[in-house]
């Protein structure tokens, strides 16, 4: 594993960050919060450009990092995030007016996920970002998928587990959660999946279109 730990460092280290993302970062590491690393927001940036998206969902908003990464590769996009802690809310809250966004373009509900998504619009969204709860990621990625569009696509970051998931030994409900979750979307004719190792790992699925 150490050539690995030693390409996602550098991968890490040499993704640049804009100072209001590493200043929202500070503030998840003050409370615990666990943002998405560099190099998977780099990649999820990346991947709202390409897809041109306009309607973003995210689940576990954190401190707001990742929505802040989203909109930095999807300008005019509208992103809606759910979280529970009321903290991490507020100082999302204040990241997104640091860095400018639009109260239009940012959308915050505090809730369960489990309760919010069920309410939320089939198909009607670009992308769903799931980063919340691994032990429900498997339900939370369920409502993802119908509330994305034909051709969006979710992503869940952290479904290596920290390396635990390529270690048979592990059995504990977070590494079957995520190891069951990558089994099941990789056998499903539905989707197209794409797992990378950056960061902390980052699953991307894009639901298949059939017109």
């Amino acid at each position: 594993m150490g050539d690995i730990d030693a390409i996602r460092r550098f991968l890490d280290e040499s993704t640049v960050e804009p100072d209001v993302i590493a200043r929202a970062r500070t503030h998840a590491l003050e409370v615990g919060a666990a943002p998405v690393s560099p190099a998977v927001g780099a990649q999820i940036a990346v991947l709202a450009a390409a897809t041109d998206a306009r309607s973003i969902v995210e689940v576990g908003t954190g401190t707001g990092v990742s929505g802040l990464w989203l909109l930095h590769g999807a300008p005019r996009a509208t992103l809606t995030t759910i979280d529970c802690e009321p903290e991490h809310l507020a100082l999302a809250r204040r990241a997104f007016a640091d860095a400018r966004v639009p109260t239009t373009r940012a959308r915050f509900i505090t809730g369960r996920a489990a309760d919010v998504l069920p309410r939320m619009n089939e198909a009607a969204y670009d992308i769903v970002l799931v980063d919340a709860d691994p032990e429900g990621v498997i339900e939370y990625v369920e409502h993802g998928l119908r509330l994305v569009r034909p051709g969006g696509t979710v992503l869940v970051p952290r479904v290596l587990a920290g390396g635990a998931v390529a270690d048979p030994v592990r059995r504990d409900p977070v590494t079957r959660a995520y190891r069951s979750l990558i089994q099941e979307t990789r056998d499903s004719p539905a989707v197209l999946e794409a797992l990378s190792i950056a960061g902390e790992g980052l699953l991307q699925l894009t639901t298949i279109r059939h017109d």
